[in-house]
């Protein structure tokens, strides 16, 4: 049954834990690719949605390593499926492209993506192969397991192989809720009954109109007793933030009851005197 993949989970926006790297392609002798199981014709959609997917190998029809592909000295490229269509993630720019699940046939558009200039070669490379070997039809199988696998294989025979890291909507059960977030440029002393002398995060929400304004009056600093997933603090720096905000089921003592993961830095300044 032919239909776009439907709205399943949000993205975070590089709230991803390290991923196994690459193999060293140099040390791996080249071989033919071997044959994708038979893909199960269950809904594959839910599965995709559920997981970040990080490229841990990819070979063409010879079964060479794609070294464009697997450049080392970065974060591995990433898919993230959702509301019927896919995000590349890793790269220099952000890559979107629309997605057709077929049964056992993915089919990927051509790639949208920002236009930043990209002085990194590796990564201006990275940009070229996705731009050449994504977009088209793939067979697609997803083995299941404690670190689910999604193989793709091109009408050409490339094989990406992906391992899946659960999204944080899978780890805490729910969509979570979308809020904006201002971040103070310095940290605060604070009570934290975990960690002594802790310096919190400031923040205060921030609301936007319909038109996308940022709605006039500020609210009240607060201190953040816990990190922001995927958000590194500098000091001097204020930022405004897309968060999700989830509930956590049955957290430990002295534990906060809600997570926040980043999903995109909407303003970054420097507060610097």
């Amino acid at each position: 049954m032919r239909r776009a993949l439907p709205l399943l989970l949000p993205v975070a926006l590089i709230a991803c834990s390290p991923a196994t790297p690459p193999a060293d392609s140099a040390a791996t002798p080249a071989a033919a690719p071997a044959d994708l199981p038979d893909a199960a014709t269950a809904d594959h959609a839910a599965t995709l949605g559920a997981y970040h997917w990080r490229l841990v190998d990819a070979r063409d029809g010879a079964g060479a390593p794609i070294d464009g592909l697997l450049a080392e000295g970065g974060a591995p490229l990433q898919l993230d499926f959702r509301d019927g269509g896919v995000s590349v993630s890793n790269a220099c720019n952000r890559i979107n492209a629309s997605v057709t699940l077929d049964d056992d046939r993915l089919e990927i558009g051509p790639a949208v993506s920002t236009q930043m200039a990209c002085l990194d070669e590796r990564l201006a490379g990275l940009e070229r192969e996705i731009g050449a070997r994504l977009p088209g039809t793939h067979r697609l199988a997803i083995t299941a397991g404690d670190t689910p696998r999604l193989s793709l294989q091109t009408d050409g025979g490339d094989m990406l192989q992906f391992e899946g890291a659960p999204t944080p909507a899978t780890r805490y059960g729910s969509t979570g809720e979308q809020v904006f977030l201002e971040i103070a440029p310095e940290r605060v002393a604070c009570n934290h009954p975990l960690i002594p002398d802790h310096r919190c995060l400031q923040v205060r929400p921030v609301q936007y109109d319909d038109a996308g304004v940022r709605r006039p009056g500020d609210a009240e600093w607060t201190p953040l007793y816990q990190e922001i997933e995927g958000f590194e603090h500098e000091d001097g720096m204020r930022n405004v933030l897309r968060v999700q905000r989830f509930d956590v089921a049955d957290p430990p003592a002295d534990a906060p009851s809600q997570a926040y993961v980043l999903d995109m830095v909407i303003e970054s300044e420097n507060a610097r005197p």
